[in-house]
């Protein structure tokens, strides 16, 4: 037996039964030998780290465009508190912390540049062909982007954690279903914090009947939501919350809207982020050969040049977007050499 399968065999000793056992996993697209020291859910978590979209994410808005300061959130940064929370209740719940991780780390790889605003530029492009979702841009990157076009063969229990990690959808295990909770109380509270760093609301703005549930601290709130997840949880065989806590984590993320996410201060430069999306895409579908060789191999491989010209976009920091951008459609000074003008 190798150290390989002692873990999978310890995950059945210390795992609640509603686990997902690395060992009964649904398994990859294309078969591989296994590795001798790591479950397939620990390398899936380990191909995602160390991959190019989980790099990029460190240069990608989480709300705030180009925020001027250190300690505002990024994509990569919120990517990391989602998964420490994830981790956090899939552990006291006795359920498989690796998968948990996995999903988690790799649930926002296909968010564009600029956040939502990138992400709602690029679904009115594609609106013709049924729009731009990040979640489904996400399975793309690992299955199809990544790895000139190989994708990460990742198993179909972290495929799927990512595709469903949004409201609307469930995911087929519960550390998926952690995920999809720890993504909204990170996003939640992260960007409250960063409101108010900006200035754009403060603690006592928050309504009272809210924080009077959850907590009138950051700390406060993602504790009360970390324990009432585990709390109504334990042995349930699903991902719970109380009515109560529930409705107030929802009554806030509305209040994020209304306050913050829609508030001229904080997104003053959305109309700037549509025209420069809209135009580097145009540009791009009139001239293929301009984008890196990798893309233009998935065009001759048989993906839609529109698909292609999103996949790049998509992919973009916000900084190597802003800097293409330049160099496609600003005029660059120049001077003749040696001519005096008088």
């Amino acid at each position: 037996m190798n150290l390989r399968q002692r873990q999978e065999a310890r995950e059945h000793e210390i795992l609640g039964a509603d686990a997902a056992f690395a060992d009964e996993s649904l398994g990859r697209d294309r078969e591989e030998e296994q590795c001798d020291i790591r479950t397939d859910y620990q390398r899936d978590r380990d191909r995602i780290l160390h991959s190019k979209a989980f790099r990029r994410l460190k240069q990608k808005t989480q709300v705030f465009l180009a925020p001027e300061g250190d300690h505002y959130r990024t994509r990569l940064t919120h990517t990391l508190e989602v998964a420490q929370n994830a981790r956090t209740i899939a552990r006291a719940l006795m359920l498989n912390e690796d998968l948990t991780e996995a999903i988690a780390l790799g649930h926002d790889l296909g968010h564009t540049p600029f956040g939502h605003a990138g992400e709602r530029a690029l679904h009115e492009l594609r609106r013709e062909q049924g729009g731009f979702h990040h979640n489904e841009q996400s399975v793309r990157v690992v299955e199809r982007l990544e790895k000139d076009g190989r994708g990460l063969n990742l198993t179909r229990e972290v495929r799927d954690g990512i595709l469903n990690h949004q409201t609307k959808s469930t995911p087929m295990t519960l550390e998926g279903k952690i995920v999809r909770l720890s993504d909204k109380i990170a996003y939640i509270n992260s960007d409250i914090d960063d409101a108010i760093r900006a200035g754009i609301i403060r603690e006592e703005d928050l309504p009272r009947g809210l924080t009077g549930i959850l907590g009138n601290s950051t700390n406060r709130r993602l504790n009360t939501l970390v324990h009432d997840i585990v709390k109504n949880s334990e042995k349930r065989g699903d991902i719970c919350m109380s009515a109560e806590v529930e409705r107030a984590m929802f009554a806030l993320r509305q209040y994020l809207f209304q306050s913050v996410y829609n508030n001229p201060l904080a997104k003053g430069e959305e109309r700037k982020v549509n025209h420069m999306i809209g135009q580097l895409y145009e540009y791009y579908l009139s001239h293929l050969e301009k984008m890196p060789e990798e893309f233009q191999t998935l065009i001759q491989e048989g993906d839609g040049e529109q698909r292609v010209v999103c996949d790049f976009i998509a992919c973009m920091s916000d900084r190597y977007a802003v800097n293409l951008y330049k160099e496609i459609m600003i005029p660059k000074s120049w001077s003749l050499l040696g001519v005096e003008h008088r």
